[in-house]
């Protein structure tokens, strides 16, 4: 709908109010009993959540922190958030965007990402994030698949659109064929929404970061991830007032869930670093100066943070969550050790909001991804039977669907209809589950191998491995045997200060033998970067086709010594 269109009013959210204030209160056993998904048929959380709840109820709260690599920071309030995003939807929609039009937004972490988001659901348009490093194939590939509309992206980035058919929106500056996103700086900051947004619009297509194969486009509707993210925001533990820092870079999915939409459903301060090259001891000095009392950060990220002394930060930290990959037990001891707190560990995906946690106060199982958030049914199910039990894919019952999950995979019929076979949504990652309903993570569908017939874990081995101190990243996958099939092969990143060669690796092969049953030996391992998706994740799926290097150890080549 245009400006032409007679306005609406906000609807009052009475329900996602209700819900919300129920999980900010209650305990585990409790929200899983009493807790229901709101389901409004029309609603759009940024008029009738953000502009009539924080922004209205506590406008002078600071909503957005940014904090720059030399230490200087800007503070956005709620209701500047509210009135800057208004002007941003003004300016928008008298440049031609329309309900239901495509915005591709790829910007970095600065206030234009929040603004431009806020405004683009007040006009009912859909968003596809894009992360600021795509190339130019990525780039061509995203106009064409997602029939994108508009285009507001970094004015650095604009050379990068050789594609581009469509309007675009310079940030930070002026490039030729582009409008300036600083006009949008003297719209009026009073908005009128030009029709009824649905919840059952489509809000959010995300390129998933495609580790085995070409890029999903999941969609999103305006209620999966604004008011499905209440089971985010109550595995992550958060309340109002809190100060929350999220590392994820803008554009994938873990953005959305901890940077916009779980902390402000709490009516929480989102505290971003804003950094060229990370450095953990930098991101320890802005969680300290800035009071930061919940954090959320990829195991990697943590893994780089116990290399530090952590005795040397004091922080105001409540509570800690990591997410994107399994967590293994080495980093919650660590972090216990120095901090006191536990480390708590939670799965969902980019299709999903949480569906797993361990929330605050409740007791953790070390390795355990934790039981199933309010709001969602998780069982296991065999892959070869399709019998539930306590070993077998995490899946999700439709006939029970949870709100926070996708619509499907837009243009992808065949791809939905394989993930949502048999009156399930099918994660494809496999996990066991014990008898108090705790859910440990055992690796990808198609991570899992056979050795000597015995079923591996990647990620089992993988933890013991981390617990040695040289070692900074591993990931396991198979390699051929004549005898076995395939055996054990560990590709390894040192931790400062070790060397590849033939010492080291003696060292922690003899430590994973020590610790791992005979038939989940690591009998190889290679040292070396491990490849990654532009969101951080490992592609063993490349390591697994990858050819044994020169450097390749095998346990039956060194020679054994005391410490064997």
């Amino acid at each position: 709908m245009d400006a032409a269109e007679p306005p609406t009013d906000h609807v009052e959210m009475t329900d996602f109010r209700a819900a919300r204030d129920l999980l900010l209160a209650a305990d585990h056993t409790t929200a899983r009993r009493d807790f229901r998904w709101p389901g409004p048929a029309d609603w759009n959380w940024a008029l009738d959540w953000f502009d009539d709840g924080p922004a209205r109820e506590t406008p002078d709260a600071v909503a957005l922190k940014i904090v720059d690599d030399d230490g200087t920071w800007t503070a956005h309030t709620f209701a500047g958030l509210a009135a800057a995003s208004n002007r941003v939807a003004n300016w928008l929609r008298a440049q031609g965007v329309r309900r239901g039009d495509r915005i591709l937004l790829m910007l970095g972490n600065r206030v234009e990402l929040w603004e431009t988001m806020l405004a683009a659901m007040k006009l009912g348009a859909v968003i596809i994030p894009a992360t600021t490093l795509l190339s130019e194939a990525d780039i061509a590939d995203r106009l064409r698949r997602g029939r994108v509309n508009h285009v507001v992206a970094e004015v650095s980035a604009a050379a990068r659109f050789t594609a581009r058919a469509c309007t675009g929106i310079a940030v930070g500056g002026d490039a030729d064929g582009w409008l300036s996103y600083a006009g949008s700086r003297t719209a009026s900051d009073v908005f009128h929404p030009g029709g009824v947004t649905r919840t059952d619009d489509t809000l959010l297509l995300y390129f998933t970061s495609g580790t085995t194969a070409e890029p999903k486009l999941v969609e999103h509707t305006y209620a999966s991830y604004p008011i499905g993210h209440l089971s985010t925001m109550f595995w992550i533990g958060l309340r109002p007032g809190d100060v929350h820092l999220n590392v994820s870079s803008a554009g994938w999915a873990k953005h959305a869930w901890s940077s916009v939409f779980a902390p402000w459903n709490a009516g929480a301060t989102v505290l971003v670093h804003d950094y060229a090259r990370f450095s953990a001891p930098r991101l320890l000095d802005v969680m300290r100066d800035h009071g930061v009392t919940t954090f959320c950060a990829p195991p990697t990220v943590w893994r780089m943070l116990i290399q530090e002394d952590l005795t040397r930060w004091p922080l105001s930290l409540r509570t800690a969550v990591a997410a994107g990959e399994p967590l293994n037990p080495e980093i919650i001891d660590r972090v216990a050790e120095a901090w006191g707190i536990t480390v708590r560990d939670g799965y969902g995906q980019t299709e999903t909001t949480a569906q797993i946690g361990n929330p605050p106060g409740e007791p953790v199982r070390p390795g355990s991804m934790g039981r199933p958030l309010p709001g969602y049914e998780v069982v296991l199910v065999d892959p070869v039977t399709g019998e539930r039990g306590d070993d077998g894919e995490i899946c999700l019952p439709l006939d029970n669907r949870p709100l926070g999950l996708m619509t499907g995979y837009r243009d992808d019929p065949a791809r939905t209809a394989e993930v949502t076979r048999d009156g399930l949504y099918h994660t494809g990652d496999v996990a066991k589950r014990d008898a108090d309903g705790y859910i440990t993570y055992v690796g990808r569908t198609d991570d899992v191998f056979k050795a000597s017939d015995y079923r591996i874990s990647p990620f089992e081995l993988e933890s013991v491995l981390l617990e040695h101190e040289a070692v900074a990243e591993a990931a396991v996958v198979p390699a051929p045997d004549p005898l076995r099939l395939a055996v054990p092969k560990a590709h390894v990143t040192l931790a400062p200060g070790f060397a590849p060669d033939a010492k080291t690796a003696r060292s922690i092969l003899a430590y994973a033998r020590r610790h791992l049953a005979p038939y989940k030996r690591v009998r190889r391992l290679e040292f070396g970067e491990l490849p990654k998706t532009i969101s951080g994740k490992i592609r063993r799926v490349e390591l697994r086709e990858r050819p044994a290097g020169p450097g390749e150890f095998r346990e039956e080549d060194l020679p054994d010594d005391d410490n064997m």
